[in-house]
């Protein structure tokens, strides 16, 4: 008897799956929420030198000091970091002027003044962290996304040797913990630990969440339930914009971005373990109560399999412990899959942080572009749902990558101002190939090793992410090097997808065996 059949006794999609999903998908709300946060946290305002006092300046106003202390672009805005080293009373007859030298303009000296009316503070105007030390500004994301890649690796090894759930529960515990930590960070370097703490513990929730919850539901079910919990992550996204518009400093914005979770801890206790690891690491009684828990809740009340039933369909291999990432590459099969997934995985969430981390080139300001990306991506996440069932996850996994490439490459040809169809398709085929690349991981790799699977590509992905936010630096190479650099990777690891094997109706794989002989 395969674990698939034992559907049929227990109800493959019923109230007890319902349940579960719900309860699942409350977590998955608070991903976005972290995962974007850097667009608010780091975002910084309009800015200029601090000009000091002095008496040459008593009978002046506001614009006339600054008209004086500091140069101007050609644009007419005064410039972000440099001042005149003497102010320039020549430019109160004429401010079109040139300075008497080149040699009269010099960095910030006094420190900066920070425009506040969208932003009461974020971490750039607390710690001054722009003009020389923007880039450590932009390393706040990638500290970040460090700790996600550190936490795959742990989260994923865990959950196949302790189990889904009590993983589950140890990350949102640490989540809470760690973000209260960064809210209370008085210094920049308590902030970059813990914030790196957050996306070690985060990382948990986000690769446990989806397969905890299709193990428990039937194969005709398992599309659904992967894009269902993908939608709350669109809805974690437009919530984010809109709790970002309502607390605009930086402190209490991570307390209300972290607090959700505290909701999400209580209500997991619900939540069994799942049935398959159970009886794949032998946990037969254990697997019996939850599966008769299951059957019961979806009114079957004519159960009949036996523990004794159970231990037979356990796995006949070595125990689930003994298992590590280095089964992903001993076979020829799930190596060629653990390779492919991985550059898929990478590809993907390189190209979709680096469209989702850039907000002030889509025409609107931040939070109403924060939350149309949000909006953007449900339908998108619609679109495939019904694509992966017609045409495949392998078809649906490579187009959706590689056409995210081909709209970033589009917007090239109008830097200036990218049009609202480039980034509106760019990022509804990004979130495509993330709510696919989920759902076709879990269903690729066999139970005794699917975490351990997801816990490799998940790190892998989270390279990618931690990387996109730095690419924007390359702008002071060439101002489309960024464009140029999300737009080739999104199509080289798209073409990569092709290799990867079809599940689509397919029984999920039990053991490595199960993997190897459908090739």
């Amino acid at each position: 008897m395969k674990f698939e059949d034992l559907f049929l006794e227990i109800g493959g999609f019923g109230r007890f799956q319902i349940l579960v999903l719900f309860i699942l998908c409350l977590p998955r709300i608070n991903l976005p929420m972290h995962f974007l946060l850097h667009n608010f946290l780091a975002a910084t305002p309009p800015h200029h030198c601090a000009i000091p006092p002095q008496e040459a300046f008593e009978n002046l106003t506001t614009e006339e000091v600054l008209l004086i202390s500091i140069p101007r672009d050609p644009d007419g805005t005064f410039r972000s970091c440099e001042m005149f080293s003497q102010p320039q009373f020549q430019l109160l007859l004429n401010s079109s002027l040139q300075p008497e030298n080149s040699s009269t303009t010099q960095h910030c000296q006094h420190g900066w003044v920070y425009d506040h009316s969208q932003f009461t503070s974020t971490i750039a105007t607390q710690w001054d962290l722009v003009c020389e030390q923007r880039g450590l500004n932009q390393a706040t994301a990638t500290f970040f996304f460090i700790g996600v890649t550190i936490g795959a690796v742990i989260f994923g090894y865990l959950s196949d040797r302790f189990g889904r759930k009590a993983m589950l529960q140890l990350s949102l515990v640490c989540s809470v913990v760690f973000g209260m930590l960064s809210a209370a960070s008085v210094s920049y370097s308590m902030l970059a630990i813990t914030r790196t703490l957050t996306g070690v513990a985060l990382s948990g929730v986000s690769l446990i969440v989806l397969p905890l919850g299709m193990e428990w539901v039937d194969i005709q079910h398992r599309t659904f339930s992967g894009i269902l919990t993908s939608i709350f992550w669109s809805i974690g996204n437009m919530l984010l914009a809109m709790v970002a518009y309502l607390v605009r400093e930086w402190h209490w914005l991570l307390v209300a971005v972290t607090g959700p979770c505290l909701l999400s801890i209580v209500c997991l206790w619900w939540v069994p373990e799942s049935a398959r690891w159970l009886i794949a690491n032998g946990q037969v009684k254990q697997a019996h109560r939850n599966l008769l828990r299951c059957a019961r809740m979806n009114g079957r009340k004519d159960f009949t399999v036996s523990p004794e039933a159970l231990r037979k369909m356990a796995t006949d291999k070595k125990p689930g412990g003994s298992y590590s990432y280095i089964s992903l590459f001993r076979t020829p099969v799930l190596r060629k899959i653990s390779l492919c997934s991985g550059a898929v995985w990478f590809g993907v969430a390189f190209s979709y942080y680096g469209m989702s981390m850039n907000l002030t080139g889509f025409g609107l300001n931040m939070y109403l572009s924060q939350f149309v990306f949000g909006v953007i991506e449900i339908p998108a996440k619609i679109i495939m749902y019904v694509l992966v069932n017609r045409v495949g996850r392998r078809q649906s996994q490579a187009w959706s990558l590689i056409l995210t490439g081909l709209c970033i490459g589009s917007i090239l040809s109008s830097v200036q101002a990218p049009t609202w169809a480039n980034t509106i398709m760019g990022k509804g085929f990004s979130e495509s190939a993330f709510t696919t690349v989920f759902l076709y991981t879990s269903e690729l790799y066999p139970t005794v090793l699917r975490q351990n699977g997801m816990g490799y590509t998940s790190f892998v992905a989270r390279l990618g992410g931690a990387l996109a936010p730095l690419v924007f630096l390359l702008d002071e190479v060439w101002r489309s090097l960024p464009e140029v650099t999300y737009c080739g990777v999104a199509v080289c690891c798209g073409s990569v997808a092709f290799l990867l094997p079809e599940t689509l109706n397919v029984c999920l794989p039990e053991g490595i065996e199960d993997v190897e002989k459908t090739q």
